[in-house]
């Protein structure tokens, strides 16, 4: 048995080595996994503050509000975090025409691996990204 175990009710999220914390985005009405993504601490903040969901893009090094440019906001209803407290589960409520991806799918899960190979098993765009990005 563990002697470290974590049964306080602080919240002390434990950020990596670089500053982030690994986020799982559920959606509230039926959680389905809509997308994993990170944060810094600042975009934490941010997200308890105005309820609305922001991440720390790796690939444009910078803070960004989702929805920011596609409109496809994620209105925060609570924030979960694990036993080690080194993840957090956001379950939101999609605004807009309802895509957490920025394929424009609901989902950023839409492929499926099958024998070596990925299936689209959602091809229903929600918004055409040729538009928005």
């Amino acid at each position: 048995m563990r002697s470290d175990l974590d049964e306080t009710d602080r919240f002390q999220p434990r950020f990596d080595s670089v500053g982030l914390i690994m986020v799982i985005v559920s959606d509230a009405r039926d959680n389905a996994v809509l997308m994993v993504a990170h944060m810094n601490a600042e975009a934490l903040r941010l997200t308890q503050e105005t309820g609305i969901a922001h991440f720390w893009s790796r690939s444009r090094n910078r803070l960004w509000k989702k929805g920011e440019t596609s409109g496809e906001t994620l209105m925060v209803v609570e924030i979960l975090t694990d036993c080690d407290q080194d993840v957090l589960l956001v379950k939101a409520h999609p605004q807009g025409k309802g895509a957490a991806c920025h394929t424009g799918r609901r989902s950023c899960f839409y492929r499926r691996l099958e024998n070596g190979r990925l299936v689209v098993i959602d091809d229903a765009l929600l918004f055409n990204p040729k538009d928005v990005y």
